[in-house]
């Protein structure tokens, strides 16, 4: 599926959060986006754990 699409499924999604639960709804909405695309990119192989864990001083490439 093209990203452009995805995003725009997302943003649709986060639309409705708005409109019908407030808020509120949408921050849960967003949130929930933000975590289940970080855990994909896990899962996908793109990204590496060690990266969030890091220190900003460590260069080990």
């Amino acid at each position: 599926m093209n990203l452009a699409v995805v995003g725009m499924i997302a943003g649709m999604a986060l639309g409705f959060a708005g409109y019908f639960g407030g808020f509120g709804a949408f921050v849960l909405v967003a949130a929930l986006g933000a975590i289940g695309f970080v855990a994909g990119r896990f899962l996908e192989g793109d990204l590496d754990p060690g990266e969030f864990f890091r220190a900003r001083g460590d260069r080990r490439r």
